[in-house]
């Protein structure tokens, strides 16, 4: 059982005080005070103003101080010079939560960012946390709770708005009071000088009014917390997000209002869909996901069919599915079969599917009923377009009526106004998203149906590595602190490679010659013909400079060739330091294609791994995809197929496809690099030259830094936590048996469920506290897609000699409390492996993995009547206390620290 999240106080106060409350009318304590009174908050508030005796017919204290009772949140809303002193007025009266509503901070400068320490560094010493600075301030609809300077309201939902801009929020509380769509909750974040996109996830979590999720994000502070609780919320509840600053004007719009860094927009559109979430680009897109969500609007996959009764419209939609890359739905040849006999033998028959401008509701029925039983179809655009012989009412009335059949998978767009108003308007009202034009209803369909696939995305865990502990990956190491210790950052090219060499990425050879004669004797010793290229760390592309050679052929070639080089790159760059010549073979492959693979090192999320076309079509096409390791093969195969470069790996001209396999395992291999590397800040492989043989790596450039890896956590460089590898241990039992404990995948889930199956009623009961003899759909996703930096689950399995099948045989897992600091234990064995250590054993090491990440006790419920349990975690020093709420439980409590 979870105690209360740490921010409940702040979301669900059952105390008030408004410190700035005011008479003015229209000023921003008038308002906020204005606003609580008004929307039935039940719980106790108070009004601040020394000026005052009352306010507005309340009470008027002057000072929070004098109030002499628990407050649980309080509300600043006076000018930014009296923050500080007021922070400290409530930290002496011991509360906790504050909003500061005023602008002035961090975003005005260094006189504000000043300010803005000055407050933190108050409010930390009392423990005091701090929704904004520059923010709207919170609505909790439910509660009666509107502590904002809006005249705006919102009506209960199931909608959660999180917004770092306040007139983004005023705007959307507007368009929802039209529409109809109510809220959970609307928190405007602000500067996040304290309370940050993470913890506010972390929140909404566990927040059982809250189902859907809409964010505004300017900009982010911790990528790791921000990732972690982005991917936690995404496993169980839909999150639709706008982000400002897309482009450079627009990016730094957003800087200077929100006083963060400028995120790379394509790095953090990797990082959100890597995370399970949709992103919207425009402020319309996201008021028609949240109006999808809140009418659950649930398409299985991305192909589309139209149903239309005009071929213009139809085709306009099928042009904007096109655009963004939508595929129309083939219709099966059974589907075919029903809409020849439904409808007349003028159809279109194809997708989009018209049924003729004379269409009757019954047509309209018909046709819906039998496109959406095929199993080629995903989901189903309705469009209607008022015609002399069209009943647009009759129409929808006929849909409405077959809904329930439809498994929520019906999008429609009665295009016009006047002639169609009412009929969509009962459409909207019976729950079904309905569009006044295609290709706004296109692209809602193309962010939902996006969600569905950015789940995949999600649902990957990969390893750091392969090559854990292995004695070349040692090796790199080693050397890169070496050239560390010289003081060098920009690696030679054939110290790169050996750096590349030692995770397995296929490289040329790469030998420096220092003078001509060298050049000779190495070109005679790889064997030509050869390629040679100057040698240089502060000339990053060599071409450019005159620095290369290709295809040297003979002796009298290569000297030549050496003093060439030599001659053009000092008159071009005098200044420049030049060791020497790089010989390597000369790559001649016909049917090579060139590709750049790059990594560079984001300021908010840490690594990225680059991909796209190389050579010199890199600079004329711009065409690369980004993505955070670590990476998998699913991830690889996505990345690759996010560029149009893709296409010319398959058959292309006279050429044959590439082998892509060695292709995504040059990409795995990146990605373990820089996993296990984190002093790692940039890297080129250009070109990559892939053909049907395989790929290597002609030209390769590492760029180092010391800061990268000044860290005790291994991954701390990496936005995603990598799956522990290095929490893989075997154990032998008495009898002989090796027992593999590893933490849980997403691929255990049947193996997890055959488990709990297994389970006898008691241990079942004793685990869950519940009578369940299976786990549901819901709690399987939950225990096994896990985030290893917030929660872990260790799984005790055995593994069939004969047929390599594992078996569970035990689980132990810890999910972090809401108080932040301490993790609840639970803990299962299989009925027939009880006594034999595996309890203990699993319990050891997560007990040793909470000790790792810095957390300060491990608590766990357990059942007053499961002796075996509290004789087990009395052995492993947990000591026994009453459960504060449940006499049938009792409490078990170990710390971690002192």
């Amino acid at each position: 059982m979870l105690e209360q999240h740490y921010l409940t106080a702040l979301f669900e106060p059952k105390s008030v005080a408004v410190i700035g409350a005011s008479e003015r009318e229209n000023s921003v304590g008038n308002v906020i005070f204005k606003n609580i009174l008004g929307s039935g908050y039940k719980g106790r508030l108070y009004a601040i103003n020394p000026k005052h005796e009352t306010i507005l017919g309340q009470q008027a204290y002057k000072s929070i101080e004098e109030i002499g009772a628990r407050v649980e949140m309080a509300v600043i809303a006076t000018r930014p010079q009296t923050v500080p002193q007021l922070i400290e007025q409530c930290g002496r009266s011991g509360v906790r939560n504050v909003i500061v509503i005023a602008s002035g901070f961090s975003e005005a400068g260094h006189i504000g960012a000043a300010l803005e320490r000055k407050v933190m560094e108050i409010a930390r010493s009392y423990n005091v946390r701090i929704l904004g600075p520059n923010c709207l301030g919170i609505i909790r609809p439910e509660l009666g709770l509107n502590a904002t300077f809006t005249k705006i309201t919102a009506s209960p939902g199931n909608l959660a708005l999180v917004s770092q801009s306040g007139a983004m929020c005023s705007a959307v509380l507007d368009w929802a009071k039209a529409n109809q769509v109510g809220f959970s909750s609307v928190i405007s974040l602000g500067m996040t000088a304290d309370v940050d996109f993470g913890e506010i996830l972390d929140y909404l979590i566990y927040d059982s009014r809250t189902h859907y999720i809409l964010m505004y994000v300017e900009g982010i502070r911790n990528a790791r917390r921000f990732m972690s609780a982005l991917r936690s919320a995404a496993r169980i509840k839909p999150i639709i997000l706008l982000k400002a600053g897309r482009h450079e004007a627009g990016s730094h719009a957003a800087t200077v209002h929100s006083g963060m860094a400028a995120v790379s927009d394509t790095v953090f559109d990797a990082a959100v869909r890597r995370a399970g979430v949709v992103r919207v680009k425009n402020v319309g897109q996201l008021f028609y996901a949240a109006k999808a969500l809140a009418s659950k609007f649930r398409p299985a996959g991305d192909r589309l069919a139209i149903i239309t009764n005009g071929g213009g419209p139809g085709a306009m939609a099928a042009d904007r599915a096109g655009d963004l890359g939508i595929p129309l739905a083939q219709l099966s040849p059974e589907t075919m079969g029903v809409l020849n006999k439904v409808l007349p033998a003028t159809w279109s028959h194809s997708n989009p599917i018209d049924i003729a401008g004379d269409a009757t509701p019954e047509r309209y029925r018909d046709a819906i009923l039998a496109v959406t039983q095929d199993p080629n179809v995903d989901s189903t655009l309705v469009m209607l377009s008022p015609q002399a012989m069209t009943d647009p009412m009759g129409v929808a009335k006929a849909i409405v009526e077959v809904s329930d059949k439809l498994n929520r998978r019906i999008i429609c767009c009665w295009m016009g106004e006047e002639q169609v108003a009412a009929a969509r308007k009962l459409l909207e009202d019976s729950g079904i998203p309905a569009f006044r034009m295609p290709e706004t209803a296109i692209e809602l369909f193309h962010h939902i149906s996006k969600y569905y696939g950015n789940q995949k995305l999600l649902l990957q865990t990969p390893e750091p590595t392969r090559q854990f502990g292995r004695p070349e990956a040692e090796g790199a190491k080693m050397l890169i602190e070496a050239l560390l210790a010289e003081r060098r950052k920009v690696l030679s090219e054939m110290e790169s490679k050996a750096i590349l060499r030692a995770f397995k990425v296929p490289v040329a050879q790469t030998m420096v010659a220092r003078t001509a004669t060298e050049a000779l004797l190495l070109a005679e010793q790889i064997g030509f013909p050869v390629a040679m290229k100057v040698d240089s760390p502060d000339l990053p592309h060599k071409s450019d400079a005159g620095g290369v050679r290709l295809n040297i052929g003979n002796a009298p070639a290569v000297r030549n060739a050496y003093h060439d080089i030599i001659d053009t790159v000092q008159k071009r760059h005098p200044n420049a330091k030049i060791n020497g010549v790089s010989i390597e073979p000369f790559l001649s492959r016909p049917n090579g294609r060139e590709i750049m693979i790059g990594v560079i090192r984001d300021p908010i999320f840490g690594p990225v791994i680059t991909f796209g076309a190389g050579g010199f079509d890199n600079e004329i096409f711009s065409d690369r995809s980004v993505a955070l390791p670590p990476l998998n093969k699913f991830l690889a195969k996505d990345l690759i197929e996010s560029t149009r470069t893709s296409k010319i790996l398959d058959q292309f001209h006279n050429m044959p496809p590439v082998d892509r396999e060695a292709l995504k395992e040059v990409l795995l291999c990146i990605s373990e690099m820089v996993c296990e590397l984190p002093w790692i800040i940039e890297m080129d492989l250009n070109p990559l030259i892939v053909d049907e043989h395989g790929a290597i790596a002609a030209d390769a450039r590492i760029v180092i830094d010391h800061a990268a890896s000044a860290s005790g956590d291994r991954y701390a460089h990496m936005a995603i936590y990598p799956y522990p590898v290095h929490l893989i241990q075997e154990w032998t039992m008495n009898d002989g048996q090796v027992v593999t404990i590893r933490p849980i995948r997403p691929e255990d889930a049947d193996m997890e469920q055959e488990f709990v199956k297994a389970m006898s009623d008691e241990s079942r009961y004793y685990r869950f506290m519940d009578t369940l003899r299976e786990l549901t759909q819901t709690m399987l996703v939950r225990f096994t897609q896990i985030d290893y930096d917030r929660e872990m689950a260790l799984v005790a399995t055995l593994t069939d000699e004969d047929t390599g099948k594992e078996s569970q045989i035990g689980v132990a897992r810890y999910v972090l409390n809401p108080d932040g600091e301490s993790v609840e234990f639970a803990l299962a064995v299989g009925d027939d492996w009880q006594k034999c250590g595996v309890g203990r054993k699993l319990m050891t090491a997560l007990i040793d993995t909470a000790r790792l990440k810095g957390y300060r006790a491990v608590v766990g419920d357990v059942l007053s009547t499961n002796t075996k349990m509290f004789r087990l975690m009395t052995s492993l020093g947990f000591t026994i206390h009453p459960h504060p709420e449940d006499t049938a439980v009792k409490r078990v409590v170990k710390p971690l620290t002192g």
